[in-house]
């Protein structure tokens, strides 16, 4: 009790000797710090476990036990998970999104630490998935609690949030610049000054500390040995159509692959076909094994003569199509592998499987055309590069995430030209297909999508039980006029709900269609409800999402309409003019500039 006295006296101090806009930016300071000591701490638990389970691995042969580890690491993830956390952790950057569009930005806060614990035991042991979006909703997790903590407002906490993952991306990858802006192209609806700031300081602060504890060198070594020249402007193109058609087969098969486990339903039958999956899948391909960076840092480097090391294929190493074959396959498989691991129980992101299937997709793209004579020579490092942009622009819908964060990786500034047309290309080569991200392809099949578009963020953020109204009288079929008139005096409306005996929704009773009769007395005994009641113009059904319900205002041309629920049990009215009116106020509560 004393330490909360003293903690609510250190919070009244604040308030007099502190500004809010100011108090923001301490705390986007101290989330850069904690954001890039979770990154730093988790790289270095997987890379710990790797090391302890790989590092006397034959590189000339088949080593057997890559059957065993992965599937040991999802199983030691997910009865974590299932016994320690008990609750979903998957599906990080997802979660963010319907933190702020659904759970007015607060994430628990186990999250701040479950799923450090839960990617590096998935990803030491072999878990074919990236560390990146475990840590995006680590880094979350501690802006929103932080903001609780010091009970920050809830516009304030959604700014948070997006400190915590700005510093995340910026501490894992030693990126500041890409962190900031993957909050704005994925996560943030409006960017406004003061909220460039805050997100600038949790970048900065998370990519120094990283700077001090890990060294200042590029994540990924890549020296430009030669120069892009203007010429190859119509293969970086191609490259981005090739990369936006691998990011849609990409998007589309884990989607249809986390199907299929979703409806298996009991987590062991989950679990043991995902680990016959991925255990399969990593035997035959070692280089599926983790995050894939030491493939991702051969192919950069030019170094491809020993792909196929320590795999039942180590003797076809160096051949042309050998390589060609080997890590075509990689690329169709890698989804299979990361769908497996994640839907096995293990825990882990499409940040890794995307920077590395697009290093794979611009080898492959660069070594065949190569291979033609009447084609012009392209550097197969540079579109290896190249490649990882478009694939995460593609993957994620975030050509500017895809631009800057391969440049900070890889210190490949000189190729800013072709890394943007690149990540355009692909971008809009996956547009056609897919309106959405695989981030946010979840949250809009179920209508809980916040979007970039205002309108349509505004609706999404509407509670519809807050704009039902509930003081319309209800009527029976089996009611006479006469009866009707009296539940007429007592009501305030026009329109009267006709209802069964179990509550179910058959019609309406509008004021002015029975207007002429209302008033005959010789008429109350003749006439009831059945003989007079229409049906409504439409039905609101409580699980629609609120974008949905105004365009079905829009095409009835309806002022007011029923709700219902699942079974067709009337609920109450809903009406233009008191979502207009809600409207209004969250615009003003979570979009308006300070």
């Amino acid at each position: 009790m004393a330490k909360e006295g003293l903690f609510y006296k250190f919070l009244l101090w604040r308030e007099r000797n502190i500004k809010e806009k100011h108090f923001i930016l301490i705390i986007s300071f101290l989330v850069g710090i904690c954001t890039a000591a979770s990154a730093i701490i988790l790289k270095q638990l997987i890379h710990l476990i790797q090391h302890l389970l790989t590092g006397n691995f034959a590189v000339e042969g088949v080593n057997y036990l890559l059957l065993l580890y992965p599937v040991i690491g999802i199983l030691l993830a997910g009865l974590f998970v299932k016994y320690v956390v008990r609750d979903d952790i998957s599906h990080g950057v997802t979660k963010i999104l319907y933190a702020i569009s659904q759970r007015k930005s607060r994430i628990k806060p186990h999250n701040t630490w479950s799923s450090i614990v839960a990617s590096s035991v998935t990803i030491g042991f072999g878990g074919s998935v990236g560390a990146e979006a475990p840590i995006v909703l680590t880094g979350a997790a501690i802006g929103s609690n932080l903001g609780r903590i010091f009970r920050m407002e809830q516009k304030t906490l959604m700014l948070l949030v997006g400190c915590g993952a700005a510093g995340a991306i910026a501490g894992i990858f030693k990126a500041p610049i890409a962190g900031l802006v993957f909050v704005i192209e994925v996560l943030l609806l409006d960017l406004t000054m003061t909220s460039v700031l805050p997100l600038l300081i949790s970048s900065v602060t998370a990519a120094t500390v990283s700077y001090i504890f890990t060294g200042t060198e590029a994540m990924f070594k890549f020296s430009q040995t030669e120069d892009f020249v203007i010429e190859r402007i119509p293969y970086v193109l191609l490259l981005g159509v090739f990369c936006g058609l691998v990011s849609l087969y990409f998007t589309r098969v884990m989607n249809r692959v986390e199907g299929m486990y979703r409806k298996l339903g009991s987590y062991w039958r989950k679990f043991l076909l995902g680990g016959v999956m991925l255990s399969i899948l990593i035997f035959i391909f070692p280089p599926l094994y983790g995050e894939g960076y030491d493939t991702i840092a051969s192919l950069l480097n030019g170094q491809f003569s020993h792909i196929m090391d320590k795999s039942l294929f180590y003797d076809l190493n160096g051949t042309y199509w050998g390589v060609i074959v080997f890590l075509f396959l990689i690329l169709l498989t890698k989804v299979f592998a990361s769908s497996a691991t994640n839907a096995g129980g293990g825990c882990g992101g499409i940040f890794a499987p995307s920077l590395y299937l697009g290093c794979i997709a611009g080898f492959i793209f660069a070594h065949i055309s190569n291979y033609f004579p009447f084609t012009m020579y392209i550097s197969e490092k540079n579109f290896a590069l190249l490649g990882m942009a478009g694939i995460m622009s593609g993957v994620m819908h975030a050509p500017l995430t895809g631009v800057f964060l391969i440049a900070e990786l890889t210190g490949g500034y000189d190729l800013f030209l072709p890394l943007m047309i690149v990540s355009i290309s692909s971008y809009i080569t996956i547009l056609m297909f897919e309106p959405h991200s695989i981030y946010s392809m979840r949250l809009a099949q179920k209508g809980e999508l916040l979007t970039h578009h205002k309108d349509k963020a505004v609706l999404t953020l509407l509670n519809i039980n807050n704009v039902i109204e509930k003081d319309f009288l209800t009527v029976s079929p089996e009611m006479s006029l006469g009866d009707m008139v009296k539940v007429i005096a007592r009501s305030a409306r026009n329109t009267f709900p006709v209802v069964d005996e179990r509550g179910v929704l058959l019609g309406v009773v509008l004021l002015d269609n029975i207007r002429n009769i209302m008033f005959r007395p010789e008429l109350y005994n003749r006439f009831h409800v059945s003989k007079f009641m229409v049906s409504a113009p439409a039905k609101i059904r409580l699980d629609m999402p609120m974008e949905q319900i105004m365009r079905t205002f829009d095409d009835t041309k309806a002022w007011n309409l029923p709700v219902v629920d699942q079974d067709g049990h009337y609920i109450g009215f809903m009406s233009k003019s008191k979502i207009f009116n809600a409207y209004r106020e969250v615009l003003v509560d979570n979009f308006s500039g300070d």
